[in-house]
């Protein structure tokens, strides 16, 4: 509880009340009939009402005091936080296709195929983990590609959800899912954020401030019937920016497992080309930019590079409201204490129906 600034002087008034008592005692002593003497009143001592009419002074001092301390305005203060997010859409286009089961890539000293050093930073990128903060006021959506591309996780604020999707991509397997469509992953992660417009759900909950793709592949577009730079384009319409990377060694081969004619896996080095130039341009085309990933610490610095390109700005706002305990109630647990206005009145009014019915005095 607190006063009101300009009126808490109201209170040095309190120092006035012992008047109060002062005027009750000085009536006392005046005497309000003559008589000879009172020597036989004395004697025959005095009644219950007669000892106990210091309640009426007592009534009127809380009466007093009460009333000054509603002119001081105590109020009860309650503090609201609300935060409000301007978040970002991220969609992440992850590369799965077989030239992603590449080993040469390490993972805590031990050798690992690209894809699951990508998935372990893209954890950390949503979830937060090694120096990455996490995503935690964005939509989060994650679309994973070989020859055909598949939206394994749709726009969502569900972080776990996003995690266990990511943890569950797998390196494509069968001549069906030999190639790389990178055109066509693009268009579907534009499709998705462009119709982020109509999930009004997700919208009421974080307000989108941008809407960025993050693609990663380790190839060049070699199925699908959408031109990369032509989803680029698309892309750069709708406003929506692409950020692009790069994975794998620079040497021209990758260590991949082949099976050999008794079903064993071998490790045999296999010719791997990115096709930087075409990053390049999907990235430019979008306002973007491309970035090369060449070990497991490159590829976390670059997604704690966007990390710090694409910030989400929080807005925190605090309410108060005050209540004016002179005429508001005071809840005080699972009691509510009228307003003290109230009790002024009722300590005012049970005074004077004791002074004129049980304390009635004459004159």
């Amino acid at each position: 509880m607190i006063f009101h600034q300009p009126s808490i002087w109201f209170l040095l008034l309190i120092c006035l009340t012992p008047l109060i008592w002062w005027n009750y005692k000085s009536r006392r002593r005046r005497p309000a009939i003559v008589f000879s003497s009172v020597e036989p009143l004395h004697r025959a001592g005095s009644t219950w009402a007669a000892r106990s009419r210091w309640i009426i002074p007592l009534l009127r001092t809380l009466a007093v005091i009460l009333l000054i301390v509603c002119l001081a305005r105590p109020q009860q203060t309650e503090q609201e936080i609300r935060t409000f997010s301007e978040g970002i859409a991220i969609q992440l286009v992850v590369d799965r296709s077989g030239s992603m089961r590449a080993m040469d890539f390490k993972l805590n000293g031990q050798a690992v195929n690209r894809l699951e050093v990508v998935k372990h930073v893209v954890e950390n990128f949503i979830a937060g983990g090694e120096d990455l903060p996490g995503r935690m006021h964005d939509l989060i959506g994650i679309i994973a590609f070989a020859s055909f591309p598949d939206s394994i996780c749709p726009l969502t604020l569900d972080y776990e959800h996003s995690v266990e999707a990511i943890r569950q991509v797998e390196p494509a397997e069968g001549p069906q899912e030999s190639g790389t469509a990178i055109g066509e992953a693009i268009a579907l992660g534009v499709e998705r954020l462009h119709s982020l417009e109509q999930r009004r759900e997700l919208l009421e909950s974080s307000r989108v401030r941008s809407k960025v793709m993050i693609l990663l592949t380790d190839g060049e577009n070699n199925v699908g019937d959408i031109d990369p730079v032509t989803a680029a384009e698309m892309a750069a319409t709708f406003g929506i920016r692409i950020y692009t990377i790069g994975a794998g060694t620079n040497s021209g081969s990758a260590p991949i497992p082949v099976p050999d004619v008794f079903g064993r896996m071998r490790m045999r080095n296999v010719p791997v080309s990115i096709d930087e130039e075409t990053l390049k341009q999907i990235a430019e085309i979008s306002g973007g930019q491309y970035f090369r990933a060449t070990d497991t610490n490159s590829l976390g610095e670059i997604y704690a590079r966007i990390d710090e390109l694409e910030k989400t700005e929080i807005e925190e706002k605090r309410y108060v409201h005050f209540s004016e305990l002179a005429v508001e109630a005071l809840p005080m647990g699972s009691l509510t204490l009228p307003p003290l206005l109230l009790i002024v009145f009722l300590l005012l009014a049970l005074e004077m129906l004791l002074v004129s019915t049980k304390f009635r005095t004459i004159p």
